[in-house]
């Protein structure tokens, strides 16, 4: 192994003693070997900080960095990637279970598609012991390599956790950091993708937990989504609804024009979100969706919005949240 590891793992993590060591476990089991686990604990109040310890004694890849105080869980994701080291970084969730040879699959697509800037891996839910509930094809086209098409596959639909995957470090760092808004994640992820295509390992190696106490429970309440990722938003006066509403439409506008591309396929992605918000402010349009006989198109309506037929993804309202598993949209 080299003074510098060739991947940064980053571990936010608040409150998750009861699926924690068994997360550290398959990461420390991974076949690729050379990278630093970077574990920073949220100001947790139950057995968090003895389990990080303790590991942290057993193998000298954990960096362990308990927060003086609970800093939220955007803040706590932004945390670990600003401490990072490696040329490539990966989010990881203190609940979430990964596949023996999860990272030595995506570095070595990074290795070979120079044009890449994100690798993952097909992925699963799992339940409280593990078992395997529900399987997700990864039908999203971020591999393209037209920019457009990759935009628009994202626009309709949070990709299959595409921000769990192996990315590029300098790539991260050319755009902006995370943040709490409505939904903030989507146009993140499509920043990210204005930067290079992904490719998705077609190998069954990531397993989302789903339990009772995930922070997702809390609700379709914007503000309370919101107020889980970053304490800033508690204030209703400075952060109304509307506002988190507002900076996520603009931050999809603002992604386009920071994006490294032609004017053209500015002008091209800049058409296909103009036309995505018409069609959400459309009364008629929510009808027909809230009336479709097929649940996918109900809850994201990505058959009609992308063209993409048979598109098995997950809506953002029922996903884990991640703070510091902390999934990004879990809870302090």
């Amino acid at each position: 192994m080299t003074d510098l590891p060739r991947l940064s793992v980053g571990l936010p993590v608040y409150n998750g003693d009861r699926y924690l060591a068994k997360s550290i476990d398959s990461l420390l089991g991974q076949s690729f070997t050379d990278f630093e686990l970077i574990i920073s604990d949220n100001a947790s109040t139950d057995g968090t900080e003895e389990i990080c310890r303790r590991c942290a004694a057993k193998d000298p890849r954990i960096r362990y960095v308990r927060q003086p105080r609970n800093i939220g869980a955007v803040p706590n994701h932004n945390f670990v990637l600003r401490e990072a080291r490696g040329e490539y970084f990966k989010w990881a969730a203190h609940d979430d279970v990964y596949g023996r040879d999860l990272l030595a699959r995506c570095v070595a697509a990074l290795d070979e598609h120079p044009d890449v800037v994100l690798s993952h891996v097909d992925k699963a839910i799992i339940d409280e012991a593990g078992t395997v509930v529900q399987r997700f094809d990864y039908t999203l086209a971020t591999d393209s390599t037209d920019v457009r098409e990759r935009f628009r596959s994202l626009v309709v639909a949070d990709g299959a956790d595409d921000e769990y995957g192996v990315i590029r470090t300098r790539v991260l760092r050319t755009i902006r950091p995370k943040d709490s808004y409505h939904h903030a994640s989507r146009p993140w992820i499509a920043e990210l993708a204005f930067r290079g295509r992904f490719h998705q390992v077609a190998e069954l190696l990531y397993f989302r937990r789903d339990h009772p106490t995930r922070a997702t429970r809390v609700g379709s309440d914007i503000r309370r989504r919101c107020t889980t990722l970053d304490p800033k938003r508690a204030n209703r006066w400075r952060h109304p609804a509307a506002r988190l509403l507002g900076e996520y439409l603009l931050a999809y506008a603002s992604a386009i024009w920071r994006a490294p591309i032609s004017p053209a396929d500015r002008l091209r992605c800049s058409k296909e979100l103009a036309v995505w918000i018409a069609r959400h402010a459309n009364p008629k349009y929510k009808e027909r969706l809230l009336e479709s006989p097929d649940p996918a198109v109900k809850d994201i309506g990505i058959a009609t919005l992308s063209g993409r037929p048979g598109t098995k993804t997950h809506n953002e309202d029922a996903e884990p949240v991640g703070a510091g598993g902390q999934h990004e949209n879990e809870g302090p």
